[in-house]
């Protein structure tokens, strides 16, 4: 019966349409998400070995004839414990124990031999970075200058000189990669550093104001710093920082202390359940008394120690204790000839890495600061924020480097070996925006990256479906969501004529420009010809008089004769009595020209003649 009922709906399906009813979901196919977004630009990587330059010709065959192959991918081919011990994936193995060397030490000879050769010819593969595919984060207008990814590598927040803070999140978004909040912390101030706490329940952003702020994990502000007096002259004696902020961060380890760093020439230890004072106030030491901005700082992985990056191009280190002050434990003197953008601990605290505008990335060891271990060159920086950072491992140590005027290189990711302190490999992020802020995530393992220019800003993300987790990976292959039948829902019309005026309806036009045709004045109507009875150049019966005038005209009262009377004549009947009695200017002249003399025209003088 069942049967017979499938087969039923089926005939009855035939006489409708195919777009009638909801249609199925149709199943996503993850392979066909990532071609998508496979990168088309190989990453060029340094390798001495001709074997390796091989192998790479051989990978990069297999990828084309898997791009060009059609159809569903064949079975993968049933592999053996060897061959899959051989395919590790994840972070190289520690390396064995002496014991184990001891051990291993009965073997044959000859297998020993092959293995080092074997050692010796095959490249390096125990750094592992994803960089198969990427995605961009859009949204902004100018460079990303900020970057924070939460601990489970959910949560994403973007801050850029737009003056604005994006946040995304991978479990909701889909294909498209659009933002679910967007956030204005200080009008007219760039952000210049996010933080997440340790409990990835809050996050600090730092602007270019004076006071730093608290948002919630879904973007909700819970407080702001409070400002210090800028009249005071002692930075000790003021409540917060009297100048813009360059930077912050949130203590590792306690869900309560912040640290940042300003340009008034201080660092300030904050608590978060306290907006109104400060913990503590951190004074750099300086050659003379003057205030030279911080330019950088950052905690260390513990959350025992504080570095600060200062205008002068020194590098400063204090150490939480009981009893510590201003003084600090380390200090390295003229450790970068131009400003510190970035600085960044190892999770054992002995390594320092630096990044400044001078160019160049260093590394330091804290138990000897007289000169750093290596210092990398030609990595052009032009943004205050650039930073370098870490790998999961730390075995590779990656930064950004900005686009130069004369330069074709564009923006590059760059990776160095930490233990052979030397360049890994060079990947292209960007050909025309420069990098500034890199970050990676070791419970996803992607690497974040963050361009732009004063047009256009991004966040880019390189991930590998074989090795990375979660993440960008959960939102691609996720397609948006189609509208169907059943969200159609027709928008109600609600009129409210007694409503007020903000709230009011405004009137159709058709009726606004019956309205202004009717007004005169507002249609611009030209003024009618003038017509009908009038007198002397005016319309109307009374002959240009008032009502007043025309009745005393009627009655007898008035006569008004100078209308119809010649000009001429009336003055010429007054000539005979002012020739013999001269009033006003005759007398005047009386006796110094008694007789009168009028210039004579020529025409008359040759008439005479």
């Amino acid at each position: 019966m069942e049967m017979e009922g499938d087969g039923m709906d089926e005939t009855m399906r035939a006489y409708f349409p195919t777009s009638f009813g909801k249609p199925s979901k149709a199943q996503s196919n993850p392979s066909l998400a990532h071609s998508s977004t496979r990168r088309s630009v190989p990453t060029p990587t340094p390798s001495k070995n001709p074997d390796a330059k091989q192998d790479n010709n051989r990978d990069a065959e297999q990828e084309k004839d898997e791009e060009a192959m059609i159809g569903p991918p064949p079975p993968p081919p049933i592999r053996s414990e060897e061959d899959e011990e051989e395919a590790m994936i994840g972070p190289p193995r520690p390396s064995a124990q002496p014991s184990q060397k001891a051990s291993s030490s009965g073997r044959a000879g000859s297998d020993d031999s092959d293995e080092e050769e074997f050692d010796e010819d095959s490249p390096d593969d125990s750094h592992r970075i994803p960089l198969s595919n990427e995605i961009v984060l859009r949204g902004h207008t100018k460079v990303v200058s900020a970057l924070a990814v939460d601990h489970t590598g959910s949560r994403v927040i973007s801050g850029s000189y737009d003056y604005t803070v994006r946040m995304f999140d991978f479990q909701g978004m889909n294909s498209k990669l659009q933002s679910f909040r967007q956030i204005e912390p200080n009008e007219g101030h760039q952000v210049r550093s996010l933080s997440w706490s340790p409990t990835s329940d809050k996050f600090l952003c730092v602007t270019g104001s004076a006071q730093a702020k608290i948002y919630d994990r879904d973007g909700l502000s819970l407080g702001e710093f409070v400002k210090g007096d800028m009249y005071i002259r002692d930075l000790k004696n003021t409540k917060g920082h009297i100048c813009g902020l360059t930077g912050g961060e949130w203590n590792p380890k306690s869900k309560e202390t912040i640290l940042t760093s300003s340009e008034d020439g201080s660092l300030r230890l904050w608590d978060v359940n306290n907006f109104e004072s400060q913990k503590q106030v951190i004074k750099p030491k300086l050659p003379r008394p003057s205030r030279i901005p911080v330019t950088a700082c950052a905690w260390d992985y513990e959350g025992k120690k504080i570095v600060g990056g200062i205008g002068d191009g020194s590098i400063q280190l204090w150490t939480i204790k009981t009893g510590w002050g201003s003084r600090p434990d380390i200090y390295i003197e003229k450790s970068h000839s131009d400003d510190i953008t970035g600085l960044k601990f190892s999770t054992d605290g002995q390594i320092l890495l630096s990044r400044s505008m001078d160019s160049t990335l260093k590394v330091w060891d804290l138990r000897q600061t007289k000169s750093p271990l290596k210092v990398f060159g030609d990595l052009s920086n032009n943004y205050a924020q650039t930073n370098a950072a870490f790998s999961p491992d730390e075995q590779l140590i990656l930064t950004g480097t900005s686009v130069e005027k004369e330069g074709s290189s564009g923006g590059l990711l760059c990776f160095f070996d930490r233990k052979k302190l030397e360049l890994h490999s060079r990947v292209g992020i960007s050909p025309h925006l420069s990098v500034i802020r890199c970050l990676w995530n070791p419970r996803i393992n992607q690497i974040f990256a963050t361009v732009g220019d004063k047009k256009e800003g991004g966040t880019h993300i390189l991930y590998d479906p074989s090795l990375s987790q979660r993440g960008a990976i959960v939102c691609v292959g996720r397609a948006p969501r189609q509208k169907s039948v059943d969200d159609y829902e027709v928008q109600p019309v609600i009129h409210n004529p007694h409503a007020l005026p903000l709230f009011r309806d405004q009137p159709t036009r058709k009726r606004q420009r019956e309205k202004m045709l009717k007004d005169p004045l507002k249609s611009h109507k030209p003024e009618q010809p003038v017509s009908g009875p009038g007198f002397g150049g005016k319309i109307g019966t009374t002959k240009g008089s008032l009502l007043t005038q025309y009745l005393m005209k009627e009655g007898g009262l008035l006569t008004e004769k100078w209308m119809e009377e010649d000009p001429r004549e009336a003055i010429l009947k007054y000539a005979d009595v002012a020739a013999k009695d001269p009033k006003y200017i005759a007398p005047a002249y009386a006796e110094t020209q008694p007789k009168t003399m009028f210039a004579k025209s020529d025409s008359e003088g040759e008439e005479e003649k």
